[in-house]
């Protein structure tokens, strides 16, 4: 429980940056909201892997730097689809999420914490003996 809990404040950050970027790319150099969100979300994923790398799963290490995060934002893709179509549904449909995009990214943020976590614990942060065998 207290790895998902630390694994949710790392959502927070993640939140945090995603939304503050968009907000950047959209409101201050006038990017399109589909494709701002691209953006925005890559720096999240890195974000909140720094932090789990660092916080949530600490010690726990089968890569090497590039090759974890690389690993990490392959096993963030899944998410990422779930996380970015809650997102375009309601961009696309909700005036209030286009006047407030952060509104939508927070929506997207919530439908893809699930997947998110359960390909960070099972395959990036899988401790050894939790490997398969071979």
């Amino acid at each position: 429980m207290r790895q998902f809990l630390l694994f949710c404040v790392g959502g927070v950050i993640g939140f945090v940056v995603d939304a503050g970027i968009l907000r950047l790319l959209v409101s201050g150099l006038g990017w399109n909201a589909y494709a701002a969100r691209l953006l925005s979300f890559l720096c999240a994923a890195t974000a909140t892997w720094l932090w789990n790398r660092h916080n949530t799963f600490r010690g726990t290490r089968r890569y090497g730097l590039f090759g974890e995060w690389a690993r990490y934002l392959l096993a963030m893709s899944g998410g990422f689809a779930v996380n970015y179509s809650a997102y375009a549904v309601m961009y696309a449909f909700m005036p209030l999420a286009q006047r407030y995009p952060e509104l939508a990214v927070a929506a997207g943020s919530v439908a893809g914490l699930v997947v998110n976590y359960v390909s960070s614990r099972w395959w990036i942060y899988r401790s050894k003996d939790k490997a398969a065998p071979g």
